[in-house]
């Protein structure tokens, strides 16, 4: 079984407990339940629910409304219209409202809306129900939900909170905004629904209703219906399901898309079942393109405008593949591991089983193609993410819990704001602020950053040994910075090892600063000051430093290396910084550059660090003070001085030979490392950061002149012009996010 079932099956079997049923709530009568159905799709997971309903007819009783395309026959083909399969599924039809406007534009959709809202005033007077339920995301439902709205009428919507890539979206989050209760079909579902400041009381995880037919219906006779839809000489997992819609909000390359999909289908040439498009703006010019292909009258197609369920799961979960971009191909066909093929971007924020290979951009018929030849015959574990087969028994008792005596008004869950005290126009520039945090291998420092890149005031503390004394430390110097931003909206990034930034969790550190692993920075800085917190390592934050307020901004490729303590570096590609998959990539001071080097802080030997970085000069520096042979004439070092990085580098500039061999070996050390990083990412600008900078610099040029291939040696290496890049760069995270700046 995937990971995705398993994890779809573990967290529906914890809603046993989540939802009591209350009995009858104080309700004196059954409660009237109104399911209004639009189209063959929605029908499909509201039938699931209506047999529910019609079985417990002591707690309700039920109203149906059918409108919308179950009562067009569109495309001139001889088929009854769907809203016979309702009547054959023995459901009493209360009304049928004729609202789809014909039409091949925007604009028909918005008359059809209209049609409906001046239609449904007189039925939901008439029927005057309890709760209507709602299902998705089409416009149809959009008026549904309008109605019964402005109507008081309580609204149960289902599927709220998922995410795809068209109008539905906006169609299915306002649907969501009108609804007073909730039933969703996935962990991310709820989770979006209640970020929507929906109260989570009144949302419902049960999973999708079709779901509890679908993982019944592999069992029954197949064949017969494979045969009567495709032909009797069609073998099970040999041929396809086809099923795509126009894109309304970029119809011209849906079509486009849809016509490169009929001449890959041709190619590929294996019998084919090709379902009519919805009734969205483009469906007509697509039914052209099918004609005009002679799809209807090709031997390999079987075009057809509808497939009862009952058999269309049958089809879907014994093919060889489905094709197109419905949402039943990214949800239920996953219940079967059947192959799917998802075109373009109509689905794209679906979650899905690993039995879906997206082609968002489908731009060529061999794409699709190649894609065809990757998916078809194969065989995926099945898919639990949109349920378990149990959400009908869930809906029914969700039901049951609601209380007609509690207030109809909707109450929304918005997070605490903090009030805003102060209107003077020094406290609204002041706001766009950060308060940027740098962990260093020696001092710990915060700052107080503006949004031109001005450090308004710094402090700056001797880093402790322990973790307990350098946690401490740190949260009395934000409180006290914070304290000095007073009504300031500042917000905190914390620097340190090299960090899972998704987490705000120090995942390593070298040696320079002692327990510093799998160290929480966020909680704690966000607990203390009640401000959101993003965390980095220096050497990322030099390189926003740069992109932001530096010597970056406007390069598309550069990369960043910053000199200290240790060396630390950050690759800004296509404007955008990497992590990488663990969150380790430019750690560019421990690139490797001689197999026999000096042993490094990260208990490696040979890396750039242990040749270049403040504390390697400083253990040579030493060496050399020992032996007598670091001071010149013109130097001293006092007793109660610690010898360092910076004696040694005056003592190269006052001719002290050995002093300059090893700052030499120290610039090619990171001259071979840049040379390194020119071979692998390509950069366009490389910037050396850091109090050792503008001493390698030069070094660092002709290392590359001599060892990097030609293509690359015209590279700009510079110095960077930033006093105080880590800190920039902690704080330019800060502002890109607070203000929707990301470049």
């Amino acid at each position: 079984m995937g990971t995705a079932a398993c994890r779809g099956e573990l967290y529906f079997k914890k809603l046993s407990s989540k939802k009591q049923v209350m009995e009858k709530n104080g309700n004196n009568r059954k409660l009237r339940v109104c399911v209004a159905t639009c189209n063959r799709a929605d029908y499909s997971k509201l039938a699931p629910i209506m047999f529910g309903i019609k079985t417990e007819p002591a707690f309700f009783e039920l109203d149906v409304v059918v409108l919308g395309s179950h009562l067009i026959d569109d495309y001139g083909l001889r088929v009854i219209n769907t809203y016979r399969m309702i009547e054959q599924d023995d459901f009493d039809i209360n009304t049928r409202l004729h609202t789809i406007v014909r039409g091949e534009d925007e604009a028909a959709m918005v008359e059809s809306v209209g049609l409906a809202l001046v239609k449904l005033p007189d039925v939901l007077n008439r029927l005057k129900p309890d709760i209507m339920i709602v299902h998705g995301d089409r416009f149809d439902a959009l008026a549904l939900a309008t109605s019964a709205a402005l109507m008081n009428i309580r609204i149960l919507h289902i599927e709220g909170g998922e995410v795809s890539g068209t109008i539905d979206d906006s169609i299915r989050h306002a649907i969501t905004k009108l609804a007073h209760y909730h039933v969703c079909c996935t962990r991310s579902a709820e989770q979006h629904l209640i970020s929507m400041c929906e109260d989570h009381d009144r949302i419902l995880l049960a999973g999708c209703p079709s779901y509890d037919k679908l993982l019944s219906a592999k069992n029954k006779d197949y064949m017969s219906i494979i045969r009567m839809w495709l032909g009797d000489d069609v073998k099970c997992k040999d041929y396809i399901v086809a099923l795509q819609h126009p894109v309304t909000t970029d119809i011209k390359h849906s079509i486009k898309m849809f016509e490169l999909t009929l001449d890959a289908l041709i190619s590929f040439n294996k019998r084919t079942l090709v379902l009519f498009p919805n009734i969205d703006a483009g469906s007509k010019e697509m039914v052209r393109v099918m004609r005009k292909k002679g799809i209807e009258h090709h031997p390999n197609f079987r075009a057809v405008k509808h497939v009862p369920f009952d058999q269309f799961i049958q089809l879907v979960a014994h093919a060889g593949c489905m094709i197109g971009n419905s949402s039943c191909g990214v949800r239920e066909v996953g219940a079967f591991g059947t192959p799917v093929i998802n075109l373009g971007t109509r689905q794209i924020g679906r979650e899905t089983g690993e039995n879906v290979l997206h082609v968002r951009d489908a731009d060529t018929q061999d794409k699709i193609l190649q894609a065809l030849h990757l998916q078809f015959g194969k065989q995926y574990p099945c898919s639990k993410i949109y349920g378990d087969g149990n959400a009908v028994p869930r809906i029914l008792k969700f039901l049951k819990s609601i209380d007609l005596q509690e207030p109809l008004q909707k109450k929304f869950c918005f997070p605490p704001v903090k009030e805003n005290i102060s209107q003077d126009i020094d406290h609204i520039l002041e706001t766009l602020s950060a308060l940027a945090v740098d962990l260093g291998g020696t001092n710990l420092r915060v700052a107080i950053v503006s949004m031109k890149g001005e450090i308004v005031k710094k402090y700056s503390q001797f880093n402790p040994k322990t973790y307990e004394e350098r946690i401490s430390l740190i949260l009395q110097m934000c409180v006290e910075a914070a304290a000095e931003a007073v009504k300031l909206n500042c917000r905190i990034l914390g620097v340190g090892g090299r960090v899972n930034p998704q987490e705000g969790v120090v995942l390593h550190s070298t040696k320079l600063i002692q327990e510093w692993n799998s160290v929480d920075l966020r909680t704690p800085l966000s607990d203390t000051l009640h401000l959101p917190v993003w965390v980095d390592n220096d050497g990322n934050c030099a390189a926003m430093a740069e992109r932001k307020f530096g010597q970056g901004k406007g390069q598309e490729n550069f990369v960043t290396l910053i000199t200290g303590t240790g060396i630390g570096g950050g690759i800004i590609h296509q404007h955008e910084l990497i992590h990488g998959s663990s969150f380790c990539a430019a750690e560019l001071g421990h690139l490797v550059v001689s197999l026999d080097g000096p042993d490094c802080s990260c208990g490696s030997h040979g890396c750039i660090e242990a040749y270049a970085s403040g504390m390697a000069l400083q253990r040579e520096a030493k060496k050399l003070h020992d032996e007598d042979l670091l001071l010149v004439e013109g130097m001293s070092v006092p007793k109660d001085e610690a010898v360092g990085a910076l004696h040694l580098i005056q003592a190269a500039k006052l001719g002290n030979v050995k002093a300059q061999s090893i700052l030499r070996t120290a610039g090619t050390a990171l001259g071979l490392g840049v040379v390194n990083i020119l071979h692998t990412v390509n950069p366009s600008l490389v910037i050396l950061s850091g109090v050792l900078a503008s001493h390698y610099i030069h070094i660092v040029k002709d290392v590359i002149r001599q060892q990097a291939l030609a293509s690359v040696q015209d590279v700009d290496v510079v110095v960077s012009d930033l006093a105080d890049p880590a800190l920039l760069g902690a704080a330019s995270m800060v502002l890109d996010y607070t203000t929707r700046r990301i470049r």
